[in-house]
């Protein structure tokens, strides 16, 4: 894992059915994601915030609520993450609506790509995000970014990267999902994804479903790209969401997923989602995001033991 980051805001409600996402970014920043690597010794770069379309707050249109918006979003976020991969940075898309990830896993796609190296994606969320125009019942993008690195939504969205699709189905790993909607259900289930739901979590643990994924994607010898969306935790710790779900993942599930991701040292790119300051108590959202993120980065409860242990 590289020492440099690049932190990309990208304050967007653009795919999202409430509004509030738009503040993310700057809540992250006001608790400290910066400062927070940098004493973990990280050399911190924050690039600012892109800038798209305004919300317009329109219904849905043939199935899709602001494909346009979301479009010019989405390859503004893909230019910016893909750039900072050809400094060798590792980039941290502080969101922002979900749909975002499109943009980024498009990015990460194409660099992988050029490098003939195997992408896998590890999707920490509440929801499946597999939905298409015809199976979402709000139309909604953020509901659809899944199916989308897969192959399947509207040609604008699944042809930003130089890649169809920008994943492997295969290659795409879900974790803390509990939400999915009812269409939608049957194109999870074909569509070849790998997916550690609540209750496989609940009849294995968090330990043995990362171990399991790490090991996927280490004999894959890929890019790993973590997409995090803070509504996978439960929302009794993680209150700042738009869309909560009782029964996600407790904090120390949570963490120990994210130490489990930096010891693999497979991480190469990540985004953080769907933090909504309106919605939040005293920033408490933010707060345990910015430390999760510590934990992805190498933040541990003790120094890791050196050499052999009795």
């Amino acid at each position: 894992m590289t020492k440099k980051i690049s932190l990309i805001g990208v304050p967007s409600d653009i795919s999202a059915g409430d509004r509030g996402a738009t503040m993310g970014p700057e809540a992250l920043r006001v608790a400290g994601m910066s400062s927070t690597l940098e004493k973990l010794g990280y050399d911190v770069v924050d690039t600012g915030n892109l800038y798209g379309p305004k919300n317009p707050d329109l219904p849905p249109d043939d199935g899709l609520r602001h494909l346009k918006e979301t479009v010019i979003w989405c390859q503004n976020v893909q230019d910016a993450v893909y750039s900072e991969l050809m400094e060798g940075h590792l980039p941290i898309m502080m969101g922002g609506d979900h749909g975002m990830s499109i943009g980024s896993v498009a990015a990460v796609s194409r660099y992988c790509n050029q490098r003939n190296i195997p992408l896998c994606v590890l999707w920490i969320d509440a929801h499946a995000d597999f939905n298409t125009p015809d199976t979402s019942p709000s139309g909604n993008i953020h509901g659809m970014p899944v199916a989308v690195m897969s192959g399947i939504g509207p040609d604008e969205l699944t042809g930003l990267s130089s890649v169809v699709p920008m994943v492997k189905p295969q290659n795409i790993y879900q974790v803390g999902i509990r939400s999915v909607d009812r269409a939608e259900k049957k194109l999870v289930t074909d569509s070849g994804i790998n997916v550690f739901d609540m209750r496989r979590i609940d009849e294995i643990g968090m330990r043995m479903t990362m171990q399991s994924i790490i090991e996927q994607v280490r004999d894959k010898n890929a890019h790993l790209h973590v997409s995090f969306d803070v509504d996978s935790l439960d929302p009794t710790i993680a209150p700042g969401v738009g869309t909560t779900i009782p029964g996600g993942l407790t904090y120390r599930e949570a963490q120990l997923c994210m130490e489990m991701v930096y010891d693999s040292g497979l991480m190469g790119s990540l985004d953080i989602a769907e933090i909504n300051p309106a919605l939040d108590q005293k920033n408490t959202t933010a707060e345990l995001a910015v430390d999760l993120a510590a934990s992805l980065f190498g933040n541990h409860i003790l120094p890791p033991a050196k050499g052999k242990t009795k």
